[in-house]
């Protein structure tokens, strides 16, 4: 084989670690971001958390193109601070988080993309987004601390055992059941089962243990929330039952029903219920509505609400009347950290040559990078938002019904960005609007053919199917069917599997539970 030298041109896209945490960036949840925060200033010693108020500027569909000014090489010049902070919402060069000549090329930032704003109540409604005060008083206290102080439902019946004149082995067993219990307040495992987790192979020490949980289930079961304890979802509604008096209407009737099995009860089958638990049809009928108005879960209300909490990336304001009507978008101020180099290490560092200089000076850029790939993440959620906006601008106007399709590939060529990048924007990301708070992937949906041979959004097909449910007569509820021939009434061609499938995502039940007695 003979040996030989030839050249050969190709191009290939090389992920830096810079590019690739500028993605992983992008990804993450705003919880997520926190997180990585407090990582890196933690692992980082030239990166510092400042608390100055930076004036925030506001961001608008209106607002002037912001000239871009050249930083230079960003291994000498990157910016140094994201307390100065403010996106770009004019239509400078693309700022692709996957374009590594993006990188080089970012406007020069300032201010912090936020404001402070007041809108009326009567605009925002119910859903407005919980706002942060910052009058720091002491009277106000924000949701997250509301949640936080709020206790558990271990925690709840803990304190109520502690009343309870028990021994220590039968404490000790009550205890265990009130930590074995899930969110709902139901104990899922057998107490054969919560036996042999403790007693193994033992089986004289396994029966002991089986009779100490039996009584102790007995005494958790009295506890309140009244309910917790149950093993099933019949127990639990009996529990209830029996903590009414005994001269509730309805009350024994209601106990038959509930020893039944439950299916027949959510199928409201009167007929079939009457001849199995003994009573007339009249009396199931007046019984159903007293077990509706019962807890199906106990431990409902001490579940940790932080966790339901969305904190939005992206804040919509309404301004303007009528023909004038106009929305700005603005990114939150509450999720963006504020963030600088160590001024004294980053100097220090300068006038120091000596043994690890080299280590230091990549734990800087390290720092820098950080920096400048949050200020990104932020410019890229603007503008994704931006371009949702002035898109759906009819669903700011009109609501759920004046949704139009809308499909990643939409906005990745509008804004010269990747379709990954616009997915990795829009999944885990939240817009708070005047009508609520939603994903902003929630913008996004396929299109339905109508008889005009245009396009009708699928999210606006749902809204309206829920507008179909909610009109409709209790006695005599919409199948969907009905619902399908409906929808092409008005133009839109829907089937009926469709129609079943949206249905469900609106977690709206068929139409034989939702028959009225």
């Amino acid at each position: 084989m003979k040996q030989g030298l030839s050249l050969r041109v190709s191009q290939h896209l090389a992920l830096t670690p810079q590019l690739q945490q500028s993605i992983r960036l992008l990804q993450l949840s705003t919880l997520e971001l926190s997180q990585e925060v407090e990582q890196m200033l933690d692992d980082n010693p030239f990166l510092e958390l400042t608390l100055d108020e930076a004036p925030r500027e506001e961001f608008g569909l209106a607002q002037a193109d912001a000239p871009a000014q050249d930083d230079g090489h960003e291994a000498e010049v990157a910016p140094d601070s994201i307390a100065n902070y403010q996106g770009d919402t004019g239509t400078s060069a693309p700022n692709d988080s996957e374009n590594p000549a993006a990188a080089e090329d970012a406007p020069d930032w300032e201010g912090d993309g936020g404001i402070d704003i007041a809108p009326d109540d009567s605009e925002w409604g119910g859903d407005a987004p919980a706002r942060k005060n910052n009058n720091h008083d002491g009277d106000d206290v924000d949701a997250t601390e509301l949640a936080r102080s709020q206790e558990s439902l271990q925690s709840h019946l803990h304190r109520q055992a502690l009343a309870l004149r028990l021994d220590d082995t039968d404490r000790a067993a009550l205890s265990f059941l009130i930590e074995s219990l899930n969110d709902d307040g139901y104990l899922e495992d057998s107490l054969e089962a919560l036996a042999v987790s403790l007693a193994g192979d033992d089986l004289e020490q396994g029966e002991e243990l089986v009779h100490r949980f039996t009584v102790a289930l007995h005494l958790l079961q009295h506890l309140e929330p009244t309910g917790v304890g149950a093993r099933t979802l019949s127990e639990c509604l009996t529990l209830q039952l029996n903590a009414l008096p005994r001269t509730v209407p309805d009350r024994d009737t209601a106990l038959a029903l509930c020893a039944l099995p439950i299916e027949l009860l959510a199928r409201r089958d009167v007929k079939r219920l009457a001849q199995l638990c003994g009573h007339s049809e009249a009396d199931v009928r007046a019984a159903i509505p007293l077990i509706t108005r019962l807890e199906p879960k106990p431990g409902r209300r001490f579940v940790d609400v932080e966790r339901n909490i969305i904190v939005p990336d992206v804040i919509v304001v309404k301004a303007g009347r009528g023909a004038q009507v106009r929305f700005r978008v603005q990114l939150n101020p509450d999720v963006m950290p504020r963030l600088k180099v160590h001024d004294i290490y980053a100097n220090a560092l300068k006038s120091h040559k000596g043994e690890g200089h080299q280590a230091l000076q990549q734990r800087l850029q390290e720092a820098r990078w950080f920096i400048k790939n949050i200020q990104q993440r932020f410019d890229t959620i603007l503008r994704v938002s931006n371009a949702i906006v002035e898109r759906q601008k009819n669903f700011f106007v009109h609501g759920e019904l004046a949704m139009r399709p809308l499909v990643l590939r939409e906005i990745a060529d509008e804004l010269g960005l990747h379709e990954s990048t616009i997915s990795r924007v829009t999944t885990a990301k939240y817009m708070a609007t005047p009508y609520g708070t939603f994903e902003l992937k929630y913008f996004f949906g396929s299109a339905l053919g109508t008889e005009t041979g245009g396009n009708a959004s699928s999210t606006a097909v749902r809204a309206l199917i829920k507008q179909f449910v909610a009109s409709e007569s209790t006695k005599k509820p919409l199948s969907d069917n009905q619902i399908s021939e409906m929808l092409k009434e008005q133009g839109i061609e829907c089937a009926r599997r469709t129609v079943a499938k949206y249905r469900e995502a609106l977690r709206i039940a068929p139409a034989n539970l939702r028959k009225a007695l």
